[in-house]
């Protein structure tokens, strides 16, 4: 975990929660974490709540966005 990630304050980060990034600014608090299934982007501050994005959601994503682009290869 990085040096940035070890100071955040509150500690309702998951224990099983792999590859934290920490960033403070455009929100109160972001975070960016993730397991063996799923991608979670939590926003802390006045409109806190967290997004479970699974991986199959984001490969979906990925394709959706290069059949609009003209990449895929389909």
């Amino acid at each position: 975990m990085s040096e940035q990630a070890r100071r955040i304050k509150d500690e309702a980060i998951p224990q099983w929660a792999e590859g934290l990034f920490y960033s403070k600014g455009l929100f109160s608090e972001a975070l960016i974490y993730h397991n063996d299934d799923a991608l979670y982007f939590e926003v802390r501050g006045q409109d806190s709540g967290i997004v479970r994005f699974s991986f199959e959601m984001l490969e979906t994503l990925k394709e959706v966005i290069e059949e609009e682009n003209g990449d895929s290869p389909h």
